[in-house]
C-alpha cells in the first residue's frame, strides 16, 4: 500500500469515527474518484490536507456525504422489469396469500423516495386503496439524512413525474406551486428511516425486498454481508428485486434468479437440522454352495482385473497379487508367501503397515487418498483402498489392496477446478466491470442533472439579464433623451453665459458679486482693468480685504443695508485711485443679489463706474455722504476751507484746508496741509498731489 492509500484508508477512518459512517467497505475506484471530486471542488490536493480540512471546517461533511453517496433514481426505473414484477411475482404472491395477511416491502437504499412511492403505486392499484391501507407496509430506507426528509415531504417537479402515466399522476399525486406531492393518505403506509446496510439490523419478515444499483458500489466482501442480511431479511418465498448491474452468480447458496435478465431472485428457505436417522439392519444371506469350476473362474479374474490389487493374510504375508500389481510394484507370483514388510510397496509410495494394522483393528475399510507415485516418468496418482477380509464366522482372513489410478481423474479434476476459478474470476471480472458502468453511469446523470439544472439556473440568469438588458436599454434612451436636453439647456446656458459676459465686459463699469460673507464670486474684466487686480486673486477673498484703490470700508454700511432690508438700490460716490495711480471718483451702485425672488438675499452686486473728476463731483460725494456742505474733518478737526461755490476743500491731516480751484473744484490736500494743484484736462482731470494722496 503506497502512501496515497494509506491516507485515503485513514480519511475513510476519520469518517468512521467522526461522523459514524463506514466507507471502508465500499469499492476504492468509485470512492475515491467521488472524494477526488470534492476536493478539487475545494481546492485541496492530498488526502491528508483534506483530513486537517474535515477537522478544521466541520461543515464539508455535508458536502461530502452528498458527494459520496450518489441519489440517483425516479419513478418506475426499468419499466419494462417493474411490469414484469408486478404480473409474474407479485401477483402470484398476493394470490396465495389470506385475504388479511400483511403484505410487507423494503425498499433499501431509497434516495430521496421515488422507488418507495411507485411501489406503493404499484400495490396500490393491485390491491385498491382501502385494502393497500390496511395490508401494505412499506420500509424505505438510506444513509443520507437529506434525501430522507427530501423523501418524507414527497414533493417532486414536474419533470421528474413525466415517466408515469397522467392518470396515475391524477390519482396519486396533487397539484402544488413547487411541482407534485405524493397523496397523504397513501403516505402513511410508508415508512422512511435511517439504516446502514453493512452496519444495522435488517428488518425481517419481508415479501418483496428492492435493492437496485446500491450493491455495486460495495466490494466483494461487504456484498456477501450484506446478501446474508438480505437473506435473513426476506420470507422463505421472498423475492430479492435488484438493479442492471448485479447478478448475484456466486451466491447461488441464498438466491436462485426468478428472471436474471430482470434481476428478480428468490431466497432460498434455510436448511432446519434434523437428527440422523438409523439405518435398517440388512437380513444375512443365505450362503450356497458353489461348484469348485467357478475357482479357476475368480483367480482367472482376479488377475486379469485393471486395478492392482494384493492380498494378504492375517499374518501379513502376501497371498494374491494380480497383473497390474506386477505392472506398478512388481509384486509377482513369485512373491507369494513373503512377509508384506519386505515388499517395497509396503512403504513406497505411501506407508502401508499401519494402515493395515489399523484396517484389521477396526475391522473397516481405510482410504488413502491422493498418494503420489512415480510410474517411470510420469507422476501417478492413486487412492489407496485397505479393506478388511473377515469370514462369515467373524474370523480376520487378512487384508486387500486395492491401488485405483486416479490421475487421470484427478487431472480432470484440477482443470475443473482451475476452469471454474477462471469462470468465476471472470464472473467476477464481468460484474466489476458493470458495475463500475452502472456507478459511471448513475455518475454521469448524476452529472447530466447537476449541468441541466445549472442549465436552467443560466437561462434564467439570461432571461434576467435580458429583461434587465432592456431595462438598460429604455434608461439608456431616456438618458440619452435628457442629454440631449441637458445638451440644448447647456447651448442656451453658454449663450446666456456669452451674452452676460459680453454685456459685463461692454459695460465701462466694473461689476464685483459677493456672497454673504464678503467673498467675492463674480469679478469682471472692466473690474480687472480698473483695480489692476486679477479674476483668480479676487475670486474667493473676502471683500473688504481686497488691497485696490477703492476704500472697501466705506462700503461696509451699504452693504450691510443692502443685507438687511433685501431691497432697492443703493449708490454712492466715493473717490479711489485706480491701477494707474491716478485719483478717480467711482460711483458704486450696490444691488441685493435675490435668486428666484427669494426674501432674503444671498449676497449682493457692486457695479463700479468711474466718473471725471470735478468740482460738481467733490460736491455731489459730500452731499451724499453728509448731506451739507461740511468738509471731511481732518483727523484733528480742522475743517477745510469752501471754494466760492460751495465746494468745499479737503482737510490736511494738520487741519490746513486745501484751495479750491478757480471752478469749485475742491483741491485734494497734502500731508503737511499744502494743497494740490489742479491740472485740467478735455476729459478727465487728473489730480497731481504731493507725495502721498489721502482723503
Amino acid at each position: 500500500m503506497n502512501a496515497t492509500d494509506q491516507q485515503f484508508e485513514a480519511l475513510l477512518q476519520y469518517l468512521k469515527a467522526a461522523r459514524g459512517f463506514d466507507f471502508t467497505g465500499y469499492k476504492r475506484s468509485s470512492l475515491m474518484r467521488r472524494v477526488g471530486r470534492r476536493m478539487s471542488m475545494v481546492g485541496i490536493g492530498t488526502y491528508q490536507d483534506y483530513l486537517d480540512y474535515l477537522q478544521v471546517h466541520p461543515d464539508e461533511f455535508t458536502g461530502l456525504f452528498n458527494t459520496i453517496l450518489i441519489n440517483v433514481t425516479g419513478f418506475f426505473r426499468d419499466a419494462e422489469a417493474w411490469s414484469y414484477l408486478r404480473d409474474e411475482v407479485m401477483g402470484p404472491m398476493i394470490g396465495v396469500k389470506p385475504p388479511d395477511w400483511p403484505i410487507r416491502v423494503w425498499s433499501a437504499g431509497c434516495a430521496s423516495g421515488e422507488e418507495a412511492y411507485s411501489l406503493a403505486i404499484m400495490l396500490a392499484e393491485m390491491l385498491g386503496i382501502d385494502e393497500f391501507r390496511q395490508r401494505v407496509k412499506i420500509y424505505a430506507t438510506d444513509v443520507d439524512e437529506d434525501a430522507l426528509t427530501h423523501a418524507r415531504h414527497a414533493t417532486y417537479a414536474e419533470r421528474a413525474t413525466r415517466v408515469i402515466p397522467a392518470d396515475l399522476v391524477e390519482r396519486y399525486f396533487e397539484s402544488t406551486g413547487a411541482g407534485y406531492v405524493f397523496r397523504k393518505d397513501l403516505r402513511r403506509s410508508v415508512i422512511f428511516g435511517r439504516n446502514d446496510l453493512v452496519q444495522d439490523a435488517p428488518i425481517s419478515r419481508i415479501d418483496l425486498l428492492l435493492c437496485r444499483n446500491t450493491l455495486m458500489y460495495f466490494n466483494a466482501e461487504t456484498q456477501q454481508r450484506i446478501l446474508s442480511r438480505f437473506h435473513f431479511a426476506l420470507s422463505p418465498s421472498g423475492v430479492l428485486f435488484l438493479g442492471r448491474a448485479e447478478m448475484l452468480l456466486s451466491h447461488t447458496g441464498m438466491f436462485v434468479p426468478v428472471d436474471l435478465k430482470r434481476r428478480v431472485f428468490r431466497c432460498v428457505p434455510r436448511q432446519a437440522s434434523s437428527n440422523g436417522v438409523s439405518a435398517a439392519e440388512i437380513p444375512a444371506v443365505p450362503v450356497r454352495s458353489e461348484p469348485r469350476a467357478l475357482d479357476n473362474l475368480r483367480s482367472e479374474a482376479f488377475v486379469a482385473s485393471p486395478v492392482a490389487t494384493i492380498v494378504v493374510t492375517s499374518d501379513g504375508l502376501v497371498a494374491l497379487a494380480n497383473r497390474q500389481a506386477e505392472s506398478l510394484f512388481g509384486v509377482s507370483s513369485r512373491d507369494v508367501g513373503r512377509p508384506f514388510r519386505d515388499l517395497d510397496v509396503s512403504y513406497r509410495p505411501v506407508e502401508l503397515r499401519r494402515h493395515i494394522e489399523q484396517a484389521q483393528l477396526d475391522r473397516r475399510t481405510v482410504v488413502v487418498s491422493d498418494v503420489e507415485f512415480l510410474h517411470g516418468s510420469e507422476p501417478m496418482f492413486l487412492n489407496v483402498q485397505v479393506s478388511p477380509l473377515v469370514h462369515t464366522d467373524g474370523s480376520l482372513l487378512g487384508v486387500s489392496l486395492i491401488f485405483h489410478d486416479v490421475t487421470t481423474s484427478r487431472r480432470l479434476q484440477q482443470e475443473l477446478e482451475m476452469t471454474n476459478r477462471e469462470l468465476e474470476s471472470a464472473y467476477e471480472e464481468l460484474q466489476s466491470t458493470n458495475e463500475e458502468l452502472e456507478t459511471t453511469n448513475e455518475e454521469l446523470q448524476s452529472t447530466v442533472e447537476e449541468l441541466e439544472t445549472t442549465n436552467e439556473e443560466l437561462q434564467s440568469t439570461n432571461e434576467e439579464l435580458e429583461t434587465m438588458n432592456e431595462e438598460l436599454q429604455s434608461t439608456n434612451d431616456e438618458l440619452q433623451s435628457i442629454n440631449d436636453q441637458l445638451r440644448e439647456s447647456t447651448t442656451q446656458l453658454d449663450d446666456s453665459n456669452a451674452f452676460l459676459q459680453t454685456v459685463l465686459t461692454s459695460l465701462r463699469a466694473g461689476v464685483a458679486v459677493v456672497n454673504r460673507e464678503l467673498q467675492v464670486l463674480v469679478w469682471t474684466g472692466p473690474a480687472e482693468n480698473l483695480w489692476g487686480l486679477r479674476r483668480d486673486e479676487a475670486i474667493g477673498q473676502h471683500f473688504l480685504n481686497l488691497d485696490i484703490g477703492l476704500p472697501v470700508d466705506r462700503l461696509r454700511p451699504v452693504l450691510r443695508e443692502v443685507f438687511v432690508d433685501g431691497g432697492g438700490i443703493h449708490e454712492m460716490r466715493v473717490p479711489a485711485v485706480n491701477r494707474r495711480g491716478r485719483n478717480v471718483v467711482v460711483r458704486v451702485t450696490c444691488t441685493a443679489l435675490n435668486p428666484n425672488g427669494s426674501a432674503v438675499p444671498s449676497g449682493a452686486i457692486l457695479v463700479m463706474e468711474p466718473e471725471d473728476f470735478h468740482a460738481d463731483s467733490a460736491h455731489a460725494i459730500e452731499s451724499s455722504s453728509a448731506g451739507d456742505a461740511a468738509g471731511y474733518a481732518s483727523p484733528d478737526g480742522a475743517a477745510g476751507h469752501a471754494s466760492p461755490d460751495g465746494a468745499a476743500g479737503h482737510a490736511g491731516p494738520d487741519g490746513a484746508a486745501g484751495h479750491a480751484s478757480p471752478d469749485g473744484a475742491a483741491g485734494l490736500a497734502s500731508p503737511d496741509g499744502a494743497a494740490g494743484q489742479i491740472t485740467e484736462s478735455p476729459h478727465r482731470p487728473e489730480i497731481e498731489g504731493a507725495d502721498e494722496s489721502t482723503t
